[in-house]
């Protein structure tokens, strides 16, 4: 059986004097696509900033592959996981290939032809071998995320963080990338942590979901996509996977 890699008990998330969330608790196991779920302003972003750690959590215990998520072990924490953000995060004065090097100039001792060779398998490896010499302004929204995956990848990591990676991207574009994360989990077995609210890319790559409600101040469900869909008897979530409108605007806005 899979081990957690990720452990969230009794967290309360959110900001200094503003709580968002209370008494969260669950676990990712290693090898999982886990998608965090939810209305806009939920709080699932907040959970997964505590996860890197970007924030401390108010109150309650997280830990990440085996170590409690605090200032001391932060380091050798992040060296062990990368982040995609939403937009994809690229410099703009740097080539793709430049991008994706950054992680490995700053925390490895590859001289620059292992450097650039790594880089440039890792581009390769998300069908981007072409566009090493290119500049972000230079390639789609699509392209850019595909880049920030790699960068990502640059260190080996064991989890692999996704803020909202279809956003903003045609079906096929999107379905494409879902496609690639399923490939990156194949061969590498590497986690994911997952936000986003596409429901193809839901049904397609997660297989548990967290689903939060800012309403009820918390985590509202744990399970598969389907078993979500198909057996809750919460209305919050049977609306949230039949695309239904609903009448109360506290729910997620």
């Amino acid at each position: 059986m899979a081990e957690p890699v990720i452990e969230l008990e009794h967290v309360s998330a959110g900001y200094p004097g503003v709580e968002i969330l209370g008494d969260v608790s669950f676990s990712v196991n290693e090898g999982e696509i886990f998608v965090l779920l939810g209305g806009s302003g939920c709080g699932k972003s907040t959970i997964m900033r505590h996860m890197i750690g970007l924030n401390p959590v108010l109150g309650g215990t997280l830990r990440v592959l085996g170590m409690e998520m605090n200032r001391k072990n932060r380091p050798k924490i992040l060296r062990r996981i990368g982040v995609m953000y939403q937009s994809g995060a690229l410099f703009g004065n740097m080539t793709c290939l430049q991008n994706v090097m950054l992680p490995l100039e700053e925390f490895t001792k590859l001289g620059r032809k292992a450097r650039v060779r790594k880089a440039q398998d890792l581009l390769g490896q998300v069908g981007l071998a072409d566009a090493a010499g290119k500049m972000p302004a230079e390639i789609s929204g699509g392209m850019k995320k595909r880049v920030a995956i790699a960068r990502a990848l640059a260190l080996d990591p064991e989890i692999i963080f996704l803020d909202e990676p279809s956003a903003g991207l045609d079906p096929i574009t999107s379905s494409a990338l879902d496609d690639l994360i399923l490939k990156i989990r194949a061969a590498r077995g590497t986690t994911f942590v997952v936000v986003t609210h596409e429901l193809p890319s839901i049904f397609k790559i997660a297989d548990r979901c967290a689903m939060f409600d800012k309403a009820r101040h918390g985590m509202i469900a744990l399970d598969s996509p389907t078993a979500l869909r198909d057996t809750t008897d919460d209305e919050f979530v049977k609306r949230f996977f039949s695309r239904e409108s609903r009448d109360d605007p506290s729910h997620g806005e």
